[in-house]
């Protein structure tokens, strides 16, 4: 297996930091654009109901994709699995539970709380929801494939806006964090397993 490319003592505090600081972005885009990126952000019961169902068919996308043997997604997995493993193994489950939900809060501020309206009130609701999530897949493009398939989650997540009738940044937010944290757990029990079967390496 190869060396990991994060550095797995400091990869916690450096992808919170880094997470973080697109929040920053967000607020610094909405100021250009005339957008508040926490205008559709507000608490409700139903938006966490649909965060956590909207979850579900996400991670089954994941499960599905981990049982795959095409190479292009064999190339995502081993991707996830050497650089992401070694950084997340040191780690508690809470700590990761942390890093998903600044994850989740900050890109989805960041792409539908500002791209996501800044392009439809530019070129209409079906191209700007499609261009920012293409803009969001290009930004997650380890692979070509999962450009395409960042894509995809982003669509889906922009649409999930708009669950229930009142746009609420809360749903995205949700899903995208809860998704995240189920992801890392995944990848890890992966990890750990190719380590007992592997112990040389």
């Amino acid at each position: 297996m190869k060396a990991s490319p994060f550095d797995p003592e400091r990869f916690f505090k450096s992808a919170c930091l880094f997470e973080s600081g697109l929040i920053l972005v967000a607020i610094i885009l909405g100021w250009v654009a005339g957008i508040n990126p926490f205008a559709t952000l507000h608490y409700s019961e139903s938006a966490i109901l649909y965060g956590v169902l909207g979850t579900i068919p996400l991670f089954l996308l994941f499960l599905i994709l981990e049982r795959i043997t095409a190479d292009s997604v064999v190339t995502i997995r081993r991707f996830l699995l050497e650089s992401l493993g070694p950084a997340l193994h040191r780690y508690h489950w809470s700590d990761l539970f942390i890093l998903a939900a600044i994850a989740g809060i900050s890109e989805e501020i960041l792409f539908r709380g500002v791209l996501q309206p800044w392009l439809e009130s530019a070129w209409g609701i079906t191209a700007g929801l499609i261009a920012s999530n293409v803009i969001f897949g290009l930004v997650h493009a380890v692979t070509p494939l999962y450009a395409v398939l960042a894509t995809v989650v982003g669509i889906y997540l922009g649409l999930a806006l708009d669950i229930g009738g009142d746009r609420n940044l809360l749903i995205p937010i949700i899903i995208h964090g809860l998704y995240d944290f189920l992801a890392f757990l995944a990848l890890l029990r992966s990890y750990r397993l190719s380590l007992i079967q592997n112990p040389a390496k």
